[in-house]
């Protein structure tokens, strides 16, 4: 190999993802790609399995550096952690100021906000970069959020545009903001891809259980679905599953499957990080849950024996039911968006970025998880109206919240009758109701507050903080009040 830089980009770590965005790169006409694994067996293997790509390859970090024109720019896909810090730590050896390090990989925004601190006082630009879609979505192309400087953005820019997927004639990739932007922005993606699938799984189950279809049948509805508002790869790739047979068993897949669903964490940080900004997100929260208590056997074990319903529970109309089933679901996705792009105002707010919600429902549009009909509503409703308080308030979905929600609430109070868990349908019907209630009991709970820990209240009536000296005896209670 020769140590002429020729490359305009490098990726760091080959597994299946880098390996995928490194064929992805190659494949598209301009890039010239250097190719750089710690392990080089690794390396070699996408060498010889992929030939026509023609990859420029290093053995070392001084031999990658060499062979990339400056600014030099390379993609860490690496496992998030001290791998990251590892590689970044042996780049910053290598490159020099104005070089470009990307993580494309899942890290907290957090640490994109350190690293890109720590890596700007030498110099050198660092840019945290959401990669969703997946392995499918890493090869022919993803939707891409990246944070860092606008300088970065210079070279990076016309690169990450011609991997990215296209989505009505657009590149799904725009500079979220600065430091860690792009990674809080794919953390929140992600939350809602939780709230999305579980919010499908319950609509199954309700299905099943209400009307006693098989997963075929089911299968057959979700791809009418498809065909709807709804429509989305998540429902597509749910009818596929629903679809699969057990080849050893013959059964449905489904049925094989265990009922124990894993995470990576990237749904948790986007609840705890909600509740660090005091942004509700109940849908997405319930989600989470879900999946922890699918994942805890023993405990399921022991309370299977406990009471249910008095009187079992069946549905009059199936059809009827399965519409249903169908505006509550799709209520109730307004619902999980609309919290999501909440808590995305909320973290541009207490960081400092400029996101501009609009690009990013664009973006979302192709290449990702979460790509869907429905996205094009949430970029024309940012379009309208770049200052929109809550997405839900927005004349489409308000629109098709007025069109749902008695639908919605049939929906729960049959899931409550016939006690099938539906924890997102739940909690994103009492979190509309909450949104749109004129007086909520917050008021009972301020004086609680105030009882036990003299926390003080706000009056309807005049302004001020007031506290009130409770006492034993009613008929002595005395009220402070303050002007300020």
């Amino acid at each position: 190999m020769s140590n002429e830089a020729e490359a305009n980009i490098g990726v760091v770590g080959l597994a299946v993802m880098g390996s995928n965005l490194a064929r992805n790169l190659a494949s598209r006409e301009g890039n010239s790609v250097a190719i750089f694994n710690r392990h080089y067996d690794k390396t070699q293997t996408l060498l010889d399995e992929h030939p026509e790509a023609e990859f420029l390859a290093a053995s070392t970090y001084e031999e990658f550096a060499s062979t990339l024109s400056k600014p030099r720019t390379a993609i860490i896909m690496v496992q998030a952690g001290r791998g990251t810090d590892a590689v970044i730590d042996e780049l910053t050896k290598v490159f020099e100021p104005g070089d470009i390090i990307v993580d494309g990989g899942n890290a907290l925004f957090t640490d994109t906000i350190r690293r890109e601190k720590a890596v700007r006082e030498t110099g050198i630009n660092f840019v945290g970069a959401g990669i969703s879609g997946g392995e499918e979505g890493a090869l022919n192309g993803p939707s891409i959020m990246p944070g860092g400087s606008d300088e970065s953005w210079v070279t990076l820019g016309p690169i990450l545009r011609s991997i990215a997927a296209i989505a009505e004639g657009e590149p799904c990739v725009t500079h979220v903001g600065h430091d860690g932007a792009g990674h809080f922005v794919k953390m929140v993606h992600n939350g809602i891809e939780y709230a999305d699938m579980q919010l499908i799984a319950e609509a199954y189950d309700l299905i099943r259980r209400g009307t006693g279809k098989s997963p075929a049948e089911i299968a057959d509805i979700f791809a009418e679905w498809n065909k709807s508002e709804l429509e989305s790869y998540l429902i597509e790739i749910t009818a596929e599953v629903l679809r699969q047979t057990d080849a050893e068993t013959g059964k449905p897949l489904v049925d094989v499957i265990l009922d124990q669903a894993g995470a990576k964490g990237t749904g948790a940080w986007t609840v705890q990080t909600a509740l660090d900004l005091g942004i509700p997100v109940s849908g997405i929260a319930e989600a989470v849950f879900a999946r922890s208590l699918s994942s805890k056997p023993a405990q399921r074990a022991a309370a299977s024996d406990l009471p249910g319903p008095s009187e079992s529970w069946t549905v009059a109309d199936p059809d009827a039911f399965v519409e249903d089933v169908r505006q509550a679901l799709y209520a109730s996705k307004i619902v999980a968006y609309s919290q999501g792009f909440d808590e995305i105002v909320a973290g541009a707010e207490q960081y400092g970025w400029d996101i501009k919600k609009g690009d990013i429902a664009a973006i979302w549009r192709g290449g990702c998880i979460i790509r869907a009909q429905f996205l094009n509503r949430i970029t024309e409703a940012y379009a309208e109206d770049a200052g929109l308080v809550a997405l839900l308030t927005a004349p489409y979905f308000r629109e098709a919240l007025a069109r749902t929600q008695e639908a919605w609430r049939r929906v729960v109070v049959a899931a409550a009758q016939g006690g099938i868990p539906s924890p997102a349908f739940s909690s994103s019907l009492a979190y509309y109701d909450g949104l749109r209630a004129d007086r909520l009991p917050a008021a009972l709970v301020q004086g609680q507050r105030d009882f036990f820990g003299a926390h003080t209240y706000k009056r309807v009536d005049k302004d001020g903080v007031f506290h009130t000296l409770w006492s034993g005896d009613r008929s002595e209670i005395e009220t402070a009040g303050s002007g300020h």
